[in-house]
């Protein structure tokens, strides 16, 4: 169910507002255009400077528009595991398919202490749990032992992967068995990261490449194909530019300027995130020329 070009949704604003409209527009042209899912209010979603009922009104739209045709995969992470908790409960109740629950980050918690803050919000609610594991932004890093034993209570059913680390996928596919979800964090590798067991990736890229990172995937992750593992490694070389030039300055701001670039969006983002410099706006001009999304 969990699998394919997954976009990390960005959160388009108007004056330091949610614009409603340009975000249904946004939900739409995905898919129009072959995504396999949304995941909303995410770190792509500026989740840390949304407040709580922006938050859930973000969570609500992306249910409400989906309308079923493609799994809704909420945002629902916290440092704070009251508050994880209470996120996770809202999306079960409004209809996600699931929830990614980002590993707590600043307080710093030790295994045991990972441990148990998924297993409070899996106790208290019945909807799959995506982690998402991603040391560079929360400073703690899963280890695969602590994630098999959590693969072991109900509700957790995969990963989303953002350690950089792609041996983690070798040992975390010969831990928890092809059944446990995983999902690459990073454009850049995702090739790579589907060759060796993964099944889609939680994109930052398909908020501009919507098409062509649907194309990747289901070519990427075609087993026994020569045909379409080369469209996989030609689409690849295309959008590899367009993967580094996003993450230039700090995300999302240089996928916001790519997004305004096709009229999808405004590139405001909220403070401490600034617009991105003309020198970057250049980088990033430049890979979507390359990879043909602009002329």
């Amino acid at each position: 169910m969990f699998k394919g070009s997954i976009v990390a949704l960005i959160t388009p604003f108007k004056n330091n507002k949610l614009d409603e409209d340009c975000y249904i527009s946004l939900i739409h042209h995905h898919l129009k255009n072959g995504t396999s899912g949304l995941v909303p209010a995410g770190t792509t979603g500026e989740s840390p400077t949304l407040n709580h009922e922006e938050h859930e009104r973000v969570i609500k739209l992306c249910v409400d528009e989906a309308k079923g045709k493609i799994p809704v995969i909420a945002g629902t992470g916290s440092n704070s595991t009251d508050e994880a908790i209470s996120l996770t409960k809202y999306a079960e109740k409004i209809g996600a398919d699931a929830a990614l629950v980002v590993t707590p980050y600043y307080n710093k918690p030790t295994q045991e202490g990972l441990y148990q803050h998924f297993k409070a919000i899996n106790d208290n609610t019945s909807i799959p749990i995506i982690i998402y594991n991603i040391p560079p932004r929360s400073v703690v890093d899963m280890s695969v032992d602590t994630m098999a034993r959590l693969f072991e209570l109900k509700n957790i059913v995969g990963v989303k992967d953002a350690t950089g680390n792609l041996d983690r996928v070798d040992q975390q596919r010969k831990k928890m068995g092809p059944d446990f979800i995983q999902l690459s964090g990073e454009d850049g590798t995702a090739l790579e990261f589907n060759t060796r067991g993964g099944v889609g990736c939680i994109s930052v890229t398909a908020n501009v490449a919507a098409k062509l990172c649907s194309e990747f995937q289901e070519a990427s992750i075609s087993k026994n194909n020569s045909n379409l593992i080369a469209k996989a490694k030609e689409i690849n070389d295309k959008l590899m530019p367009l993967h580094k030039s996003l993450f230039v300055e700090s995300s999302p701001s240089p996928v916001k300027y790519a997004a305004s670039l096709l009229n999808l969006s405004s590139d405001e983002v909220r403070l401490p995130l600034v617009k991105i410099t003309e020198e970057t706006k250049k980088v990033v001009k430049s890979a979507m020329k390359h990879a043909n999304l602009i002329g």
